[in-house]
């Protein structure tokens, strides 16, 4: 096959095997298969995948993922997110939008807790949208609002993708963590700077709440609210980010940590149960199994992709159409973007980092900037 059809004959195929429906991993991995095969490797091609995917399990970096979402697991457990919910409802109770508001800051502290994007919008959904069609918010404003939110938990640190980016890119993850602090804290903003904007224009789509629910608790109340649902989520980041960045553990080290915690908050909170612990081990398998075999999935599509000449052939287009630096750039986030509707974060790591990161390089950008505006 020649390197300017493999590069194409690749994406099609995944686009069709993703439109039909086909699990991710299977389909980046039989098309590995396919192109490998039938293509310029033959049977060696299976000599390759078994090296992938042994570079893969032992990976020590990637030991952090189970433990990052076992802590998730437990802190959902752990009835953290409701306790913050509710005091962030009665604390912006009085603005217009204000419980989308509480939602978005819940997300942003729940996403400094967990690094994965299930916990925080399964959660924040199940709390926050009863109550905001209670108040008769718009239902679009609610549903985005949990969704925006939501994804927040894999951008700001500790996030499992960081993690992977870190591990593809060869560069180090307390980096990525320190770096994608202020663009997720941006991000927030913006989320809660436009739901207040909007509702000012609109206030029926976000009323405040009622004036009997929040004289319902005193000022000394909110307090306690505020002091008892903050302190421990506060102490966990710290616990996990401070150790990372204070150099006194690695990323898995830290992960550990944050797993010791979480378990001792769902002791704390007097929510720990065993059929919860087991809830949250079997959770954290299945999670795990399914990054790990996309990993290996997608390892195997690289392989081929970038062994067949593709990765020069997409490189040698990017870089050809002359639109300089900027406009290189631009491009390649436009196609993230596209990518984003279709495929899973892990596969877009793993299938635009060997394309995208020579680029970057090349152009003279910074690698640990680059990989965070790709997050």
């Amino acid at each position: 096959m020649s390197p300017e059809f493999t590069p194409i004959g690749m994406f099609v195929g995944l686009l069709i095997g993703l439109f039909l429906g086909h699990p991710l991993a299977f389909v980046l991995g039989g098309l590995a298969v396919i192109f490998g095969y039938f293509g310029d490797w033959g049977s060696a091609s299976f000599y390759m995948f078994l090296n992938r995917t042994w570079g893969i399990m032992d990976n020590y970096i990637l030991v952090c993922i189970p433990l990052f979402i076992f802590m998730a697991q437990m802190l959902d457990q752990s009835g953290v997110a409701e306790d913050l919910f509710d005091t962030m409802r009665y604390l912006f109770g009085p603005v217009r939008g204000g419980i989308a508001v509480a939602v978005v800051v819940v997300s942003t502290l729940f996403g400094a807790c967990t690094g994965i994007i299930g916990a925080s919008v399964v959660t924040m959904g199940l709390l926050s949208m009863p109550v905001m069609l209670k108040y008769n918010y718009n239902k679009r404003l609610a549903s985005g609002a949990v969704c925006a939110g939501g994804t927040l938990g894999i951008l700001i640190p500790p996030s499992i993708m960081l993690v992977v980016m870190a591990d593809q890119a060869a560069t180090s993850v307390g980096k990525l963590f320190a770096g994608a602090i202020i663009p997720g804290l941006i991000l927030s903003t913006l989320y809660i700077g436009y739901i207040l904007i909007r509702c000012a224009f609109k206030p029926h789509e976000g009323p405040p709440l009622s004036l009997e629910e929040r004289q319902s608790i005193t000022k000394f109340q909110l307090l306690k609210m505020v002091l008892r649902s903050m302190v421990p989520p506060m102490i966990l980041i710290l616990g996990v980010l401070g150790s990372i960045f204070a150099g006194i553990a690695t990323p898995t080290e830290a992960a550990g940590v944050g797993a010791m915690l979480a378990f001792i908050m769902t002791l704390a909170y007097g929510k720990f149960t065993f059929e919860g612990l087991k809830t949250a081990a079997v959770n954290t398998a299945k999670t795990t199994s399914m990054v790990i075999i996309i990993l290996v999935g997608a390892a195997c599509f690289a392989s081929i992709f970038l062994g067949s000449g593709g990765g020069e052939v997409v490189q040698d287009f990017i870089l050809g159409i002359g639109f300089g630096k900027w406009g290189t750039f631009i491009i390649m986030m436009i196609i993230l973007f596209f990518l984003g509707m279709f495929i899973d974060w892990i596969g877009i790591i793993m299938i635009t980092f060997p394309v995208f990161l020579p680029i970057a390089a090349e152009l003279g950008f910074d690698k640990v900037w680059f990989v965070v505006t790709m997050a």
